[in-house]
């Protein structure tokens, strides 16, 4: 079965948005500080953050910290290679994939280390740190998981990571993860967009979220809202309709979420493009939760 019976808030964490109809893109950190003060039950992750180019680890280290301590051990760091969209803005250029990946494993190493307590200082081939120590720790370090779109991001979240977390329904990525001998959860963002009629979902699920449909290889390149804008401008609302769950229908909902568990994935992330949040909530409460933690792979 599917755990979905523990709701989790997983905040994306961006420096742009994608494109400009989001009109918002504000700073994660407060917003999980926020959301911390605010809930007791649900848990709370990033989904995901580069700890590496705009940040530095040890800056991601102390932040996690702070957001687990605040938040009751409820978090989860979800780290992941990065996009340009958001890193390229301090101006440090946009290593090659491989090179990111030599990064984050870098920038994982030197996450635990400061999450071990204590002093550390760490030289490695991309990144070092001097002498820090983070002193704000929860009494258990947050959980890891380590965002993948390929075999060998798979295999950093097999090795360095508590978790997998994955945007597309693929088998080979949670075979892969397995493989290199991951056995934690595994994380899947399921797109939908909820409304009370199927039109006006497709319609906001086409403004807020087309940029989706373009795939990983362009959503990690493109440096500005306005290239995701032109690279978006030839999806149609069909192209969104058939790629997406939209409106009220919960068969509907489980036919774009069962692939994901199809494919081994045993936690569901679902990222509503709808016009009505809080309609949204209801109709999970209501009408969806119950069926989706019913899914097994077919």
């Amino acid at each position: 079965m599917c755990e979905c019976a523990r709701i989790r808030e997983t905040a994306a964490e961006r420096y742009h948005p994608w494109l400009y109809s989001h009109g918002h893109s504000g700073f994660v950190w407060s917003m999980l500080a926020a959301a911390s003060a605010r809930t007791e039950r649900i848990g709370l992750a990033t989904g995901v953050t580069c700890p590496f180019v705009r940040y530095h680890p040890a800056i991601v280290a102390q932040a996690a910290a702070t957001t687990a301590v605040l938040s009751d051990g409820r978090f989860t760091l979800g780290l992941g290679s990065g996009e340009r969209l958001n890193e390229h803005v301090v101006g440090g250029g946009w290593p090659s994939v491989t090179v990111r990946h030599q990064m984050l494993r870098e920038a994982i190493d030197i996450i635990r280390l400061l999450w071990s307590g204590g002093y550390h200082s760490y030289e490695g081939k991309h990144l070092t740190l001097d002498d820090a120590r983070v002193f704000d720790l929860p009494v258990v370090p947050p959980a890891i998981a380590v965002a993948a779109g390929g075999a060998q991001a798979a295999d950093i979240a097999a090795e360095l990571g508590d978790g997998l977390f994955a945007t597309e329904p693929d088998p080979d990525l949670v075979q892969a993860y397995t493989a290199a001998g991951g056995s934690g959860p595994k994380y899947g963002e399921v797109p939908l967009a909820w409304a009370p009629d199927e039109e006006s979902a497709v319609e906001s699920a086409h403004r807020l979220f087309r940029f989706g449909l373009t795939g990983w290889k362009v959503q990690a390149e493109l440096p500005n809202p306005i290239n995701f804008e032109a690279a978006s401008s030839s999806v149609r609302t069909e192209d969104v309709r058939d790629a997406m769950a939209c409106g009220p229908d919960v068969r509907r909902h489980l036919e774009v979420a069962g692939p994901f568990v199809d494919a081994g994935f045993d936690r569901l992330a679902l990222i509503n493009a709808g016009p009505d949040v809080d309609g949204f909530f209801a109709f999970f409460a209501d009408e969806l939760s119950e069926s989706l933690r019913a899914l097994t792979p077919a």
